[in-house]
């Protein structure tokens, strides 16, 4: 009897992934990278789970990761992932797989972050190009004084426990340490890595190999504190011409992606901005976009996204931003951000951040 047939005997807790009919067109695209996903199965494969039962749970052809050079959709690599981590029930494997991602599985990206002059470049390029190997999670990175924050959220819900979440971010922020802590040159950078569920079984055997891991936290991010004038230090692997040629490749391949993609969410991003009057309504950014408001509703929807979404995000960007300004005082920028009552603020920052506003501003303790 095959795995898949024993476990489905024994009636496993987790099923393959609920796949909703109705998903925004790149979730099905073929344009992210086998690589990630053939990772999870060879380690999966290492656990006495071969590849054929994985893909067969997950529903997807068997021979979907054969080409190295390949290319599968956000949808693809969820089902890949879920079956995984269905089939091992080793909840800790993402951590594993973070930590044998070098930069170099990345592709011209990986390349390009080698090749720049420094880390804050490096982390420059990170952010313009995260979408050609990350779509599906959006990224967002803040600098503050005293700590950085590499934040993760899902750019699409699907109808999945939340556990699934935890355990791809866990493996994407596992990757993300190892990836800064080879670019500044520190093999144990001083910071923590926060999920927003549980401590899964078994993750005490990864104690003491990862920074210090927090759960049941508010957010899911890398949180990296210390001194910061290593981000600026040449960096030992800077290349330029390796960079232009990387960078060139990398607008090649978000060409390519973009060209089959519907801009109105990137477009609706651009236009979030913070005014006298606050952000511009719906109605404003439909007008902007040419389309009636009902128009843009369906063609965020369709996307899997919603203006409300997307002001959060702008918000959270806002924010930090603001706070970074001591002259303005925490109701100031409450009501600058449409919040009318401060503590409504305050709760959303909470979410965010996993501090309240004030907490955010005062200098660490010596």
């Amino acid at each position: 009897m095959s795995l898949v047939a024993r476990l489905a005997a024994e009636q496993p807790a987790e099923q393959p992934l609920r796949i909703p009919g109705k998903l925004p067109a790149w979730a099905r695209q073929p344009n992210q990278p086998t690589t990630y996903p053939r990772l999870y199965v060879e380690i999966a494969a290492s656990r006495g789970v071969p590849a054929a039962d994985v893909l067969h749970f997950a529903g997807l052809p068997p021979d979907l990761l054969d080409d190295p050079a390949g290319r599968i959709s956000f949808l693809e690599i969820m089902q890949v992932v879920a079956a995984v981590r269905a089939l091992t029930g080793d909840h800790c494997l993402c951590f594993e797989a973070g930590t044998r991602l070098p930069l170099t599985a990345h592709g011209s990206l990986g390349y390009a972050l080698m090749c720049a002059p420094t880390a804050r470049v490096a982390i420059h390029i990170l952010e313009r190009f995260w979408h050609l190997r990350g779509r599906g999670v959006l990224f967002h990175y803040h600098e503050r004084e005293d700590a950085m924050d590499f934040a993760l959220t899902p750019e699409l819900l699907l109808p999945s426990p939340a556990p699934l979440r935890d355990f791809m971010f866990s493996g994407i922020l596992t990757s993300m340490y190892r990836g800064v802590c080879f670019l500044i040159g520190d093999s144990a950078l001083p910071g923590e890595i926060w999920l927003q569920g549980e401590e899964p079984a078994g993750f005490a055997a990864w104690r003491g190999q990862l920074p210090a891991v927090r759960f049941n936290m508010p957010s899911a991010q890398l949180h990296l504190t210390g001194d910061k004038a290593p981000l600026d230090r040449p960096l030992p692997t800077a290349n330029p011409e390796g960079l232009l040629q990387a960078i060139a490749q990398c607008e090649r391949e978000s060409a390519l992606m973009g060209g089959a993609a519907d801009p109105v969410v990137a477009r609706t991003r651009a236009g979030l901005v913070l005014g006298s009057r606050g952000y511009p309504a719906p109605e404003a950014i439909a007008a902007q976009l040419h389309m009636t408001p009902r128009t843009f509703r369906r063609r965020l929807q369709e996307q899997g996204s919603s203006y409300t979404q997307l002001l959060e995000e702008a918000r959270r960007r806002d924010a930090l931003r603001l706070l970074a300004r001591p002259e303005l005082e925490i109701r100031q920028i409450s009501e600058m951000l449409g919040y009318a009552d401060p503590a409504n603020f305050t709760r959303a920052f909470r979410g965010w951040t996993g501090r309240a506003p004030r907490e955010w501003r005062q200098p660490p303790e010596h």
